[in-house]
């Protein structure tokens, strides 16, 4: 175990300017100080890039670069990445913070455990035993498609992992709000997992996220159970055949129960395009 790795702390940004000094701030409160911060702005047009490059005086540890044109979400995440020089990335929205005491327990938490790939904070408590759990990859699809305890639906701000590991895998492997989704189910088919508990990171809920932005589109919803499907499918998937062929069944299910609740809400045409975009074959839109 190393007592205190480098963790490189990434943060993609656009259009930022009202959010990102405080993320910014929390970062550099962390008790924990073995951190660089990299940030890597998507071509904003207010006053985002001036805001960081204040901060990049101030702290040699804060490194800011801007992209030659707008990449996107995910495609700016597995860019990023380039500039990484920690053995752990460590995603924080420029919209989010980071409790002081934050870096610190995710890297103790993942430190006992070098047989894991990633890790996934802000999990709610397990009735039967402490955190932090390490789950192999059979266990955690088990975990969350089978006992229904949540494990990949958390966002990327939740989430510490291994730089190497992310780099073997080539990065988010979806560029769509379902990205992060993909991005679990893709690392766990051949890496362990360690939980961690609620209290090391802060989401911030406003208008103009990008998850606020696609919330209301029943299209984006259904996307999720597309992606379940796309991987359970997967001869790499990590349940056994049958154990599959009963989650595959019971998704299917949920997607026809969808559909109908659409259809009493929003009315036949709604419902039929849906209906149409379940039966369609589905293929990750790579990042």
């Amino acid at each position: 175990m190393k007592s205190n790795p480098l963790v490189s702390v990434l943060m993609t940004a656009y259009n930022r300017e009202n959010f990102i000094a405080s993320a910014i701030e929390s970062v550099m409160a962390s008790t924990y100080q073995e951190w660089e911060l990299i940030i890597l702005d998507d071509g904003s047009k207010d006053r985002t890039v001036e805001i960081c490059k204040s901060y990049e005086t101030k702290d040699e540890r804060v490194k800011v670069f801007v992209n030659e044109k707008n990449l996107g979400q995910f495609k700016n995440r597995n860019k990023i990445v380039d500039y990484a020089n920690g053995e752990y990335i460590k995603y924080l929205d420029s919209d989010d913070l980071i409790y002081p005491y934050g870096l610190e327990q995710l890297v103790y938490y993942m430190e006992q455990f070098p047989e894991a790939g990633y890790g996934l904070c802000s999990i709610e408590q397990d009735n039967e035993q402490l955190f932090p759990i390490m789950l192999s990859p059979e266990e955690t699809y088990k975990r969350h498609f089978v006992e229904k305890k949540a494990v990949f639906h958390k966002a990327p701000l939740s989430s510490i992992i291994k730089t190497k590991v992310f780099r073997d895998l080539g990065g988010f492997p979806h560029e769509a709000v379902s990205g992060d989704l993909a991005m679990w189910c893709e690392l766990s088919l051949s890496n362990n997992v360690i939980l961690m508990p609620h209290g090391m990171v802060w989401y911030r809920v406003h208008a103009d996220q990008e998850m606020q932005k696609t919330r209301d589109s029943v299209f984006v919803e259904f996307e999720y159970f597309k992606v379940e499907d796309y991987y359970l499918s997967l001869t790499e998937c990590p349940l056994s055949k049958g154990g599959r062929e009963k989650v595959i069944k019971l998704n299917q299910t949920k997607q026809k129960k969808y559909i109908f609740w659409k259809l009493r809400q929003l009315g036949p045409s709604i419902a039929l395009k849906l209906y149409k975009y379940m039966n369609k074959p589905f293929e990750l839109n790579r990042a």
